[in-house]
């Protein structure tokens, strides 16, 4: 290794990025050098040569977006924006890691609102996937928004992925999506550095990225040393070239540039240490002590970025003249930023009468989107290649995404995509679609929702968890919601999933009963903004209930009255437990039917107002087709429960043989009221 110990300018800078990051690990005792010593060129280039952004109004509207996937590598990203001005001060750099403080471990939005950060990274691709996300979202903004010239949407997305990003499937699924698509606003650069946690890729990943990526369809071009700046902005300037393909850079790094550990994976995730810290110093010719920037930095790094943040002035003149001549969309534009519906958003939210024909709630999902999306211009999203079963295709929408017209669809087939449509084919995807919808709900812009059977949302779990992590207002679709999905079998049948996610903090979870609670937790889940909601819908016919009745949005609500026992249950249980009150009635016993669709918006009421609505003092029975455990909580006194995987048969003999039935839960509340 030979690092030259230059003085001028650039070469301070970068150090001071550097030194920011090596310094505040060690106060910390805590983090992760390696990354910020190799990469601080390029995160100086992007912030002071190519992207658009303004530290006095990190939330611009047309800002370029950076994501930093590999987000152990935080201390690059503070130590940027700190020297770029966001109001990141430098003793939240010396509190790095700490309790309060803005510069968490990895970066965050939401839970921790950091200046400048725009997604939570942490789990590795993840931050890949928001970048592709944020990349849909721009040029679905474009589509719409861009009436007038110069255009008020013209925004880019880069992102920073390591070897680790690489290697993790999601990355994968939303790499191949976003070649297909055709985001040719996404530029990631992979830091190709030959090393990860436990010692050099050699050990695990021996790939050909290059082709991998061209033959997802993105464009592929290298940057062979990072330290040298020419050519970073050399490989910028050719992705900019390309309009119809994101690019991939494949960039050459040190990890732990000028260190005693330098490209070794003893420099991934450790302190250097004094020693190896003073040795860094004197190899990169850094002679401060620690925290101490000089002036002249701050100021070369101000004059830079006042350069970027021109045009915001040039973007504000943009707007005020659009807004001049589509005031009407100009308002849309700013109504969509504030995350708040249009008036008389829900009016057309459709209801069922008793005596109506009995339907799935995933089909009535589907009516309520499509009877909505008219009024809500910002809804979009799609499924995992199953939109003929969630029913989750928004009518007369279109395909998102660049037309393929060297496609060949199937017999009959014709498929004609653009960028102002509105239903996304995320494929069989999971992951990647969880990650993706995540990224189009940060951006600001839109309220995305996806969907996929019920048991395949533990394939996208972890974007469900940084859904809620961060406060954002995704919308989760589920279908098949249950072991009556039937001759599938147990490998397509959820059991545990409902109390894996109702243990999710800052995630509701609907499972409605009816269509017209299937109604109202769509309008809840639309008007919720502080963070995402799963709505668990079934695949089987449940019957009408009255909707002068239905309170889903209350959380939980007694449907009918009783003193002697209450039966408690959600989703298509409801009307079991409905039946079973009747057979009581003839035996005697007056049974509550309360429907619970929501435990967090229950969870939210006074105990007094729960207390009225599940009384502790009367026998309760929970019926519900799925695991028992978290039904304590509400401290029944027994639960008609699963707590084993499903079968292979039809709905109906599965209700029998596991005790779903009228007259299996009549027996049990009887049980338990004799026995109280």
């Amino acid at each position: 290794m030979t690092a030259a110990a230059t003085t001028d300018i650039v070469t301070e800078t970068i150090n001071a990025i550097r030194f920011l990051a090596v310094d505040a690990i060690e106060e910390a005792n805590s983090g992760h050098p390696g990354a910020p010593l190799g990469l601080a060129p390029l995160a100086y280039s992007l912030y002071t040569r190519h992207m658009r952004h303004d530290p006095s109004d990190p939330a611009w509207p047309d800002r370029d977006r950076f994501v930093l996937s590999n987000g152990h590598a935080s201390m690059l990203l503070y130590a940027t924006l700190h020297l770029a001005g966001y109001d990141i001060p430098l003793d939240q750099i010396r509190n790095f890691r700490q309790w309060g403080s803005i510069t968490p471990g990895h970066p965050e939005r939401g839970h921790v609102d950091t200046p400048g950060v725009e997604v939570t990274t942490g789990p590795l691709g993840q931050g890949f996937g928001n970048a592709v996300g944020l990349a849909v979202a721009e040029r679905a903004a474009a589509a719409r928004f861009n009436t007038t010239s110069p255009e008020v949407v013209d925004h880019r997305t880069w992102c920073i992925a390591g070897d680790g990003c690489l290697m993790e499937g999601v990355q994968s699924e939303a790499a191949s999506l976003a070649g297909f698509l055709g985001l040719g606003k996404l530029t990631v650069f992979y830091d190709d550095n030959f090393v990860t946690l436990s010692g050099p890729t050699s050990m695990s990943f021996h790939e050909d990225v290059r082709h991998r990526f061209a033959g997802y369809g993105w464009h592929v071009t290298y940057v062979s040393n990072v330290n040298d700046l020419e050519e970073i902005d050399r490989a910028i300037a050719e992705c900019l070239e390309e309009p119809s393909r994101p690019s991939l850079v494949i960039t050459r790094s040190h990890i732990g540039y000028g260190s005693p550990v330098e490209d070794t994976f003893h420099a991934h995730g450790s302190p250097l240490g004094n020693e190896g810290v003073e040795s860094t110093r004197e190899a990169l010719g850094w002679t401060h002590p620690p925290f101490e920037i000089p002036a002249e930095v701050y100021a070369h790094v101000g004059e830079l970025v006042a350069q970027r943040a021109n045009s915001h002035d040039t973007w504000n003149a943009a707007f005020a003249a659009w807004q001049s001549k589509d005031s009407d969309l100009a308002a849309e534009f700013e109504r969509r930023l504030t995350g708040k519906l249009p008036d008389g958003w829900d009016a057309d939210l459709p209801s069922w009468q008793p005596g109506e024909d009995a339907i799935p709630t995933r089909k009535a999902g589907g009516l309520v989107m499509n009877a909505l999306a008219p009024t809500l211009p910002e809804l979009i999203g799609g499924s995992a290649d199953l939109d003929p079963s969630t029913y989750t295709y928004l009518n007369d929408s279109g395909h998102f995404g660049a037309q393929h017209d060297d496609a060949q669809p199937g017999p009959g087939i014709e498929v004609r995509r653009d960028w102002a449509a509105r239903n996304i084919e995320f494929g069989v995807r999971e992951h990647g679609m969880g990650a993706i919808t995540n990224g189009i709900a940060a951006h600001g812009l839109f309220r995305p929702f996806c969907a996929t059977f019920f048991v395949f949302s533990d394939y996208m779990r972890p974007a469900v968890r940084l859904a809620a992590l961060s406060h954002l207002d995704g919308i989760f679709v589920y279908t098949h919601d249950s072991v009556f999905l039937g001759q599938d079998g147990p490998t397509h049948q959820p059991v545990e999933h409902l109390a894996s996610l109702r243990a999710m903090p800052n995630l509701w979870v609907f499972r409605p009963a009816d269509p017209n609670e299937t109604a109202q937790a769509w309008r809840v889940a639309l008007a919720r903004t502080e963070g995402p909601t799963a709505l668990v819908l079934s695949r089987q016919s449940v019957p009408v209930l009255d909707p002068d009745r239905v309170r889903a949005d209350e959380g939980g609500y007694v449907y009918a009255d009783g003193d002697d026992v209450c039966l408690v249950a959600t989703g298509s249980e409801v009307s079991v437990a409905l039946d079973a009150r009747d057979l009581l009635a003839a035996e005697g016993i007056a049974a509550r039917v309360v429907s619970l669709p929501c435990w967090e918006r229950f969870a939210e009421r006074p105990v007094a107002e729960q207390h009225a609505v599940l009384p502790p003092d009367m026998p309760t029975l929970a019926v519900e087709a799925a695991a028992t455990f978290g039904w304590e909580r509400w401290n029944v006194d027994a639960v008609v429960g699963l707590d084993r995987f499903g079968a292979s048969a039809p709905a109906s003999v599965l209700a029998e043989k596991f005790g779903f039935t009228a007259p299996a839960v009549a027996a049990q509340a009887t049980a338990l009221v004799r026995g109280a």
